[in-house]
């Protein structure tokens, strides 16, 4: 064994003890692992450098924005929570339901966006069904690994797809793993409600963490936004049409403030386009306009009457808006307009000024409210009430005027973390321009219209340009740059071990000590070997390191790697005995109060009995 290959096995090693130790994130440790093979002289800087143009990690990166998009947009919660609506109160049913749709979901998307997407709407209805959470929240994140019905359903899925196209055989197909998808689920499904019985504890009082951020609806609640706001629709004679609001002067001869414009700009057979804008003086009106009017009914009623309008039923939607949705509070949609509250400074130029007077709309395009002095609210009159230092007002504008408001810090401070909340915010009205590009990127892949590399990148680029995300820099950080660092840092170990012979070596063991038992023996010591160390490593970088052995292996004994590539990937996919194995798992630890304990228990029974009938499975499926 020349000194190379121990250099090479001494850096794995050490890599294993970094990873498993956890002190060190993972993608750093990948990044030395590049660096040591780069310095150690055994890659030149260009192969050490390499996996940063490894089709998988531009493939991966572009996943995470598309993925990232379908929850933005809140099109998984509209499709999960409708299809988990089916299941009622039945245990059982809302059990397999929830690992259905979170296994599906899962094998299109992100596992662990999967799982964050589901954690809350699991909860809820496990509330509904009055039965414990504990029961659901652990197999459902087990769900979202068994669910490997597609090629992009987790990292490894590419990784060892790109190993069989760089050893010269064709790549997988879009839906080559679904078979072993639909087994591995089926087994979940069947093993985990009775082991899930052991989850099941009698203390399961949840306690509700308590935040320091007010959220939208709890501000809307707490200024009454509900109770004052009411939705007017302009006639077709109206006196309003083609005037501005600052013509009309509707806050001073009504006491009224018009915070809102929905204008339905285009009608579909199934999907309309409703355009919301921020009432300004600027603002002029068209017949069919809805306006959110704040005031007093009393006067509200004296607008209609007198302007050719009609107030509408508060239940009534815009286009295919829904009713208090998750992204509503009060009536108001915040998915480009939000609200918060800004804490007025001693040293303010407002201070003593009355509302209307400091062209507060004029100079940065957001309305005042309400305001909340000590203890009290002031909700009527706003306009005409005079501002003090230790004020809080209630704002309402553009999020991105929101934000600037934080420029000013010697007038304000802008309470909580509105552009926090504003990027949690669903932006429904996207959700089918995002299924659209969803559906297409997934039949360019079926039908190889294009190479997937390229179909992904595609459908990222057009994620972006049609306004999915709310900016492009909320589309960066949809991004897992952890997950796309450690496979672009550990991808030049799979070359290292090819280029000084480390993974023939490998290989050469494991045939030695097995090959005479046949193939099968061979492949599940592959399998055995892979999924022992995902229980310290990460999925991506132990399918990196096995990859490569299991193809050599494969090759040396004269079979097909096929079935010893998915071995690889299922082995490192299906790590359910340590909450740490996967993100997934350890995301519901803390919502489930569960113990290291109790994923043994229940994961590890899981795990074997997937890997032993997967021994036997896969050759059936792909065969020798």
């Amino acid at each position: 064994m020349d000194t190379q290959v121990l250099l090479v096995f001494a850096i794995i090693i050490i890599a294993i003890i970094f990873f498993a130790w956890g002190k060190i994130r993972s993608d750093i440790v990948a990044l030395s692992v590049l660096i040591s093979l780069v310095l150690t002289g055994i890659l030149t800087p260009a192969e050490g450098l390499s996996g940063f143009s490894n089709s998988v990690v531009i493939m991966i990166v572009s996943l995470f924005i598309v993925g990232g998009a379908v929850f933005q947009t809140g099109l998984a919660k509209m499709i999960s929570t409708k299809i988990l609506s089916l299941a009622g109160q039945n245990e059982l049913r809302l059990f397999v339901l929830v690992m259905l749709v979170t296994g599906g979901i899962g094998g299109i998307l992100s596992n662990t966006g999967t799982v964050a997407l589901m954690l809350p709407i699991v909860i809820s209805l496990a509330a509904d069904a009055k039965t414990d959470a504990r029961r659901f929240l652990m197999p459902m994140a087990f769900a979202s690994s068994l669910g490997l019905l597609t090629l992009i359903s987790t990292p490894p899925n590419l990784i060892v797809n790109d190993s069989l196209i760089s050893g010269g055989f064709e790549g997988l197909s879009f839906f080559s793993f679904l078979p072993v998808g639909l087994i591995t689920l089926s087994i979940g499904i069947l093993l985990l409600w009775p082991l899930s019985k052991i989850l099941v504890s009698g203390k399961n009082k949840d306690r509700s963490r308590e935040k320091k951020d007010k959220t939208l609806t709890q501000l809307a609640s707490e200024y009454k936004l509900g109770d004052n706001l009411y939705r007017v629709l302009i006639g077709e004679n109206s006196p309003f049409i083609n005037q501005s609001l600052q013509e009309l002067n509707i806050t001073s001869k009504y006491n009224l403030s018009i915070v809102e414009i929905r204008r339905v700009e285009s009608k579909h057979r199934f999907h309309k386009t409703v355009n919301m804008t921020m009432a300004g003086p600027t603002s002029t009106f068209m017949p069919g306009d809805i306006l959110y009017v704040l005031g007093e009914f009393n006067d509200i009623m004296t607008l209609v009457e007198e302007n050719g309008l009609e107030i509408i039923d508060t239940h009534k939607t815009e286009g295919n808006d829904n009713a208090l949705s998750v992204s509503q509070a009060g009536g108001l949609q915040f998915s480009e307009i939000g609200i918060a509250e800004v804490v007025l400074m001693s040293t303010s130029k407002l201070i003593n000024k009355r509302v209307r007077e400091s062209n507060f709309r004029q100079l940065y395009n957001v309305n005042i409210l309400g305001i909340r002095r000590q203890d009290g609210y002031i909700l009527q009159n706003v306009k005409d009430e005079r501002m003090h230092s230790g004020d809080v007002l209630l704002v309402q504008g553009k999020w991105s005027d929101i934000e600037k408001l934080d420029l000013e810090t010697s007038e304000w401070v802008v309470a909580g973390r509105p552009m926090e909340q504003a990027l949690r915010v669903p932006r429904d009205h996207k959700a089918p321009v995002a299924a659209t590009i969803l559906i297409l990127m997934i039949l360019a892949m079926i039908f190889n219209v294009v190479p997937t590399v390229i179909a992904t990148m595609v459908a990222a680029l057009l994620i972006i340009l049609t306004g999915c995300f709310r900016n492009a820099e909320s589309a960066y950080k949809s991004i897992n740059w952890e997950s796309t660092f450690l496979f672009a840092g550990m991808f030049p170990l799979a070359i290292a071990m090819e280029k000084t012979g480390a993974s023939v070596l490998i290989a050469e063991g494991i045939v030695n000590g097995l090959s005479s038992y046949g193939p099968i023996a061979v492949m599940a010591g592959i399998y055995v070997a892979t999924s022992i160390l995902t229980l310290f490593i990460s999925n991506t970088a132990t399918a990196v390191l096995f990859a490569p052995i299991a193809f050599q292996t494969a090759i040396s004994i004269g079979v097909s790697p096929y079935p010893f590539m998915f071995a690889v990937t299922v082995a490192a996919s299906m790590c359910f005995a340590s909450p740490f194995a996967t993100p997934p798992n350890a995301l519901v630890m803390s919502a489930g109060r569960y113990k290291f304990m109790d994923y043994v228990k229940v994961g590890l029974p899981l795990q074997l009995v997937v890997g032993i009938i997967m021994i036997f499975v896969l050759p059936l499926l792909f065969p020798f």
